[in-house]
C-alpha cells in the first residue's frame, strides 16, 4: 500500500426529516445563495422545505442549473455572489448542481482574469465561499468531496478541478427526496457509482485489502440494490438508503487512499458529453468495456480478482474468465436500460477522430492517472465500443 494522507471534513446528516437540522449550520447573519436545477425541487415538497429553513435567513436565488452544468451559465452566479455579498451557498439538487456550486464558490474568491482557469490550466484554488449540500440525486459522490466537473459550451470542453477549499461543509442526504426521481437518473446514479468505484479499485495488486474489500462491498451493493431499484412498484426505502450511501462512498477519497486510481473512462467519457451532449453515465457505461479489455493484460491480476469477487468466475482460462467478466458487467448496465455502444447513441467513428485529435491538441500522452494506458490506446478502446 502506498503512503497517503487521508482528510474530509464533510458532516452528514443521512435520513428523513434531515433537512430541517441544517438551520443550525448555516450562518445566523450574512446572505445565502440557494442554488437548484430546473425546478424539480418545487414539485416533490423539497423547496418549501428549504424555504422554511431559512425563513429566517437572508438569501437570494439562482436555478435552472443543468446537467452537465455549462462555464458560460454559472458566470452571472459568480457576478451575483459579489454583489450580494454572499457569505454561503446552498446547494439543493444532484450532482449537476453540486459540482456548479463548487464552481462558484472558488471563482468568486479567484483572483486572475478568468476563472476558466481553475479548470483548463489547474490553477489552484486559493479560498472559496462555504457551502453545503441537500442532495437529490445520488451519483457523483460530490456530496462528500472537493471534486467538480463543468463544461465550456462554446468550446465543447468538459474539464474537472479538486480543491479541499470546496469540500462541503455540509450534505443532507434524505433518501426519500429519490422517490420522485424517474427510473432513468436512478439508473444513471447506479451506473456511475459503479464505475467511480471501478476507477479506484482496477488497478495493480497493492495490498491495500482494506480499500478492495470496502470496494467490492460497495460493487455488490450497487449491483444488487439498482436492478432491484427497477422492479419496485413504488420506491423501497432501505433500497434507495443503500443506493445514495454507496453513491457517497464510491468517492469520498477513501476507496482512493494509498492506492493507484485510472480515471481512462471518465477522461473519454467526458469527450463523448462535450462533443455529443450524452449523460454522463451513458458514456461511462460505453467506454468502460473498452477500457477493461485494453487492460486486459496490464492489470490481469486486478481482473481476475473482479471477476472472481464481484461475478463469482473462477478456473484456469483466465483469458475467459475476464472477457466473461466484462461481457457480465456490460450485460448489467443493458439490463438496467442503458445502451453500451457508441452505434447505440448513432456515434459513428468520426467522433473517435475527433477524440484522438482533441487529446493530441491538448498534448496528452497518457490516459488517466495509472500510467499504462496511452493516447494510442484510445483509439482501439473506442472502437471496439463502435
Amino acid at each position: 500500500m502506498n503512503n497517503f494522507e487521508f482528510y474530509n471534513p464533510v458532516r452528514v446528516l443521512f435520513g428523513e426529516g434531515q433537512i430541517a437540522k441544517i438551520v443550525d449550520l448555516l450562518p445566523d447573519n450574512g446572505k445565502i445563495l440557494l442554488v437548484y436545477g430546473g425546478g424539480s425541487i418545487k414539485m416533490n415538497g423539497v423547496y418549501d422545505q428549504v424555504l422554511e429553513v431559512l425563513s429566517t435567513k437572508s438569501f437570494v436565488e439562482f436555478g435552472g442549473i443543468k446537467p452537465n452544468p455549462e462555464y458560460e451559465f454559472l458566470l452571472p452566479a459568480i457576478d451575483l455572489v459579489k454583489s450580494e455579498n454572499i457569505e454561503f451557498i446552498l446547494a439543493v439538487g444532484g450532482g449537476s448542481v453540486v459540482d456548479a456550486c463548487k464552481f462558484i464558490s472558488a471563482a468568486a474568491n479567484y483572483d486572475g482574469d478568468d476563472p476558466w482557469s481553475i479548470l483548463s490550466n489547474a490553477d489552484p484554488v486559493k479560498s472559496a465561499i462555504p457551502l453545503g449540500v441537500i442532495l437529490t440525486l445520488p451519483a457523483t459522490g460530490t456530496e462528500m468531496n472537493g471534486n467538480s466537473v463543468i463544461t465550456r459550451a462554446s468550446t465543447k470542453e468538459k474539464f474537472a478541478f479538486s480543491s479541499p477549499e470546496v469540500f462541503p461543509q455540509f450534505s443532507v442526504l434524505d433518501p426519500t427526496i429519490t422517490y420522485s426521481l424517474p427510473r432513468s437518473q436512478v439508473v444513471n446514479g447506479v451506473i456511475d457509482a459503479y464505475i467511480h468505484v471501478i476507477e479506484q479499485y482496477l488497478n495493480y495488486h497493492e495490498s491495500a485489502d482494506v480499500q478492495d474489500h470496502y470496494a467490492e462491498s460497495l460493487l455488490r451493493i450497487l449491483k444488487t440494490e439498482g436492478g432491484r431499484a427497477i422492479t419496485f412498484e413504488k420506491p423501497d426505502y432501505n433500497n434507495r438508503a443503500n443506493i445514495m450511501w454507496a453513491a457517497t462512498n464510491a468517492l469520498n477519497h477513501f476507496l482512493s487512499a494509498g492506492v493507484t486510481v485510472d480515471w481512462t473512462t471518465h477522461m473519454l467519457g467526458h469527450e463523448l458529453t462535450a462533443l455529443h451532449g450524452l449523460d454522463h453515465a451513458v458514456t461511462l457505461a460505453i467506454v468502460l468495456p473498452g477500457v477493461m479489455k485494453v487492460m486486459k493484460e496490464v492489470r490481469k491480476e486486478k481482473l481476475l480478482q473482479y471477476a472472481n469477487r464481484i461475478w463469482d468466475l473462477s478456473g484456469s482460462d483466465h483469458s475467459g474468465i475476464i472477457d466473461q467478466a466484462i461481457l457480465n458487467t456490460e450485460q448489467f448496465f443493458i439490463k438496467l436500460g442503458v445502451g453500451v455502444r457508441l452505434s447505440d447513441y448513432g456515434i459513428d467513428s468520426s467522433t473517435i477522430d475527433q477524440i484522438v485529435s482533441r487529446l493530441e491538441k491538448r498534448g496528452v500522452e497518457y490516459l488517466g492517472r495509472a500510467g499504462d494506458l496511452k493516447l494510442e490506446h484510445v483509439r482501439p478502446i473506442l472502437e471496439s465500443r463502435l
